[in-house]
Formats: structure tokens, C-alpha cells, sequence
């Protein structure tokens, strides 16, 4: 795909640092101590907050003799990440074109020339092969709306604007079934710009808390396909007139391409049977997709709006990467399953940049004595099943951390 309409190296645009929360928008609660992570491999973070508080002491920042006359000297924390931005922006100058966008868009772009194949496997009437095409699908499916509109949601995928507005409604919409405009706000503004800030972009929307642990953690997901769509349609109240018709015309071509598919390529004779096997191909992995969202931010400490600390503390104290995964680093991204870290730090670069980053963020992190949290699915599973009421029913507290706000 050629690029356009920026220069080539991309920059590192951060998100929101220091704003006040978005109007209409309401924070509370009240502050408690750090809480301990158990099932992390981590010690408690009470300590690791103490000594980020006593690097934070007032003193002069690194490179303050490089501060131009008259300039205000930069903060210790902003010395930090502007450090590590440099690092991180040398290897993307560095990396070519097809390791910043080639190979995700080679993974999709396999993922699209799949679909014949899967659609024709469900046409055998014999199992193996049947199971294959569900299997293909499923996976597809998940790539293309994980992976694909997660990247175009960030304009990862090229460096030209139009392009990355194209690739935004084919993803999110006629794939996804979901809203550009609330689907770029909810994650990009809310979630990447006040990552664990109580009431803005603490995970919150995936707690259901009418629902008991067992239910949520395995029944719930397979919901996904049909509460997905009714969300969109209610958050469609919000957007204009113009871009609810096109993502009204999106999910209804979506939809009904699918169908069809399965009618008159796979040979679907009944319209139920087709609107089951779309039902289980689009909840193949949606309990890993329930499972990753809350296990890289729930149970980690959460800030209160007028207290949340800068940037890097932010993400390196309420981000947590999972093990690399085969299935789930094709089907979603390494960004949201090892390089959640790097993706929250550098939320513009594609899935295979932020696994090439990780060396140095981790490097990075680590020798400023920071928080790199990492942990493996099954033991953020178990954590979840034991503290479920704490974790997915009750208000989060508010962790304080003194001396770095």
C-alpha cells in the first residue's frame, strides 16, 4: 500500500497527559492504599510507589543544563518519557516500511483470502472438514475485527490519512459492526487517554456486575456477536445523522453478505442453520477477547482524575502484557496481547513495531527501577475467579501515590 500524506518515520503523537476529564463526565470515590497484586510474580506496588516518589523529589532533571534561557526546566517524569520516546523513535526511523506496516497488513490481507476456502469446508458434509471451515471463519473473523479494527482505530495501518479513514469503515464498521466516530472516541480519547482514571477509562464497561463469576467469564462471551451491534445501534444517538446512515448501510452489508455466503456458497438450507453458524464463528474466540480486555487493566492500581501521575508512571503502573500466543497474536495483535505496555506507551505504532520496541521499553522501564508488569493468562484467570466480587463488582479504590502526581 503506498504512503501518503505524511512523511515518511512517523512520529510518536501521546495522547492526552494532564487534562480535566471530558465534560458530562463524573469521578468519585474515596482514596485507600495501594492495593497488593497477588498472582503477579510482582511485589507489592507500595514499595515500587515509595521509591518513584523519592526519584521524584524536587532536584534538577536530567539534561536541565540543555533547558534554553527563560524555559521552564522539564519535570523529572517528562525528562523520562521524552528519553524513552527518543529510543523508541530511532528504531521506527530505522525500521523499513514493510516492518512498520507490511506485515500486519499481510496478515489481514491473508485473513481476507481465506474466506473462500472457509466458506467452501462448510459446504462437506463430513466433520473435519466442516470443523475447518468453522475454524477458519472464526479466526477470520476475529482478525479482521480484533486485530483490523483495532489498528485502524489508531490509523496504524498507513501512514496516509485517507487510507487510514477507508480502512476505519471497512474494519470497524462493515466488519466490526460498530461506529467509527464512538468506537475512535471510547478507545482512543477515553481509554488510551485516561488509562485506570476512575469513571473515564477504568475498564468499567466491561463489568457486568449482575452476573455471577462463572457466568461472566464463560457463558457471557458468547453474547458478543449479538450485544455488540445493539450497542452500536444505541451509541448511533451520538453521532450524525450522516455517519449513522453509513454505519446503519456498514453493518446491514456486513451482516447480510455473511448470510449469504453461508446460503449460497456453503449451502446453508435452512436460514436458522446460517444464522447459527454465524453466531458460533463470530464467538469463536470471544472469550479470550472478554479475558485479555479485563486482564490487562482490571485489578491494577486506579487514579482519580485530579490525581493521576504522568504519562510513563500511568502506563507502566496500569498496563500488564500477557505471553505471546500464537492463535492470539495473529487473531488480535501483539499490542493487545504481549506489547500491551509498548502499545499504551506508543499507541500509534502497528502490532509487529510495538513486538519490535519491547526490548527497549522493557529494557528501558526495568533499569528505572519501573513497574513492567507481565503475567500469564492462566494465572490472571485464577486471579479473577478468586476475586471476582472485589475486581468485577465492587468500585475499584484509588491508589495515591505521593510525590509523583
Amino acid at each position: 500500500m503506498a504512503s501518503a500524506g505524511r512523511a515518511p518515520g512517523p512520529g510518536l503523537p501521546m495522547p492526552l497527559e494532564d487534562g480535566d476529564p471530558p465534560r458530562g463526565q463524573q469521578v468519585s470515590g474515596a482514596a485507600s492504599g495501594v492495593p497488593r497484586l497477588r498472582g503477579m510474580g510482582e511485589p507489592s506496588l507500595r514499595g515500587t510507589a515509595q521509591a518513584m516518589a523519592q526519584r521524584c523529589e524536587p532536584g534538577p532533571a536530567r539534561g536541565s543544563g540543555d533547558v534554553p534561557p527563560g524555559a521552564a526546566p522539564r519535570q523529572p517524569e517528562e525528562a523520562l518519557m521524552a528519553e524513552l520516546s527518543e529510543l523508541v523513535q530511532r528504531v521506527v526511523k530505522s525500521s523499513s516500511w514493510w516492518e512498520r506496516h507490511g506485515v500486519d497488513i499481510s496478515i489481514l490481507a491473508c485473513s481476507l483470502l481465506l474466506l473462500p476456502a472457509g466458506f467452501l469446508c462448510l459446504r462437506s458434509s463430513q466433520a473435519i472438514p466442516f470443523l475447518a471451515g468453522v475454524l477458519t471463519l472464526g479466526v477470520v473473523h476475529h482478525t479482521l475485527t480484533v486485530k483490523g479494527s483495532h489498528l485502524a482505530s489508531h490509523n496504524a495501518l498507513t501512514e496516509s490519512k485517507s487510507w487510514s479513514k477507508v480502512w476505519a469503515v471497512f474494519f470497524i464498521e462493515l466488519c466490526s459492526a460498530f461506529t467509527v466516530e464512538q468506537a475512535t472516541y471510547n478507545h482512543v480519547k477515553i481509554h488510551h487517554g485516561y488509562t485506570n482514571i476512575i469513571g473515564l477509562g477504568d475498564s468499567s464497561t466491561w463489568k457486568l456486575p449482575f452476573l455471577n463469576r462463572y457466568v461472566y467469564m464463560f457463558v457471557a462471551p458468547l453474547a458478543v456477536p449479538i450485544l455488540t451491534p445493539l450497542v452500536a445501534l444505541d451509541l448511533l444517538r451520538n453521532v450524525e445523522w450522516k455517519a449513522a446512515l453509513r454505519t446503519l448501510c456498514c453493518m446491514f452489508l456486513g451482516f447480510y453478505c455473511h448470510y449469504w455466503l453461508l446460503l449460497h456458497v456453503s449451502g446453508f438450507q435452512s436460514p436458522w442453520s446460517a444464522l447459527l453458524c454465524m453466531l458460533v464463528t463470530r464467538s469463536l474466540l470471544a472469550h479470550p477477547y472478554i479475558h485479555v480486555n479485563i486482564f490487562q487493566h482490571i485489578g491494577l492500581p486506579m487514579f482519580a482524575a485530579e490525581r493521576k501521575p504522568k504519562r510513563i508512571h500511568l502506563m507502566s503502573l496500569g498496563v500488564l502484557n500477557l505471553p505471546r500466543n500464537a492463535l492470539l497474536d495473529w487473531s488480535f495483535g501483539h499490542s493487545l496481547i504481549s506489547c500491551h505496555v509498548e502499545h499504551h506507551l506508543f499507541p500509534s505504532l502497528s502490532d509487529n513495531m510495538c513486538l519490535k520496541i519491547k526490548p527497549v521499553v522493557s529494557q528501558y522501564l526495568k533499569q528505572k527501577k519501573l513497574p513492567y508488569n507481565e503475567d500469564s493468562y492462566s494465572s490472571r484467570l485464577w486471579l479473577f475467579l478468586q476475586r471476582y466480587e472485589e475486581l468485577m463488582v465492587h468500585a475499584p479504590p484509588i491508589t495515591e501515590l505521593v510525590g509523583i502526581q
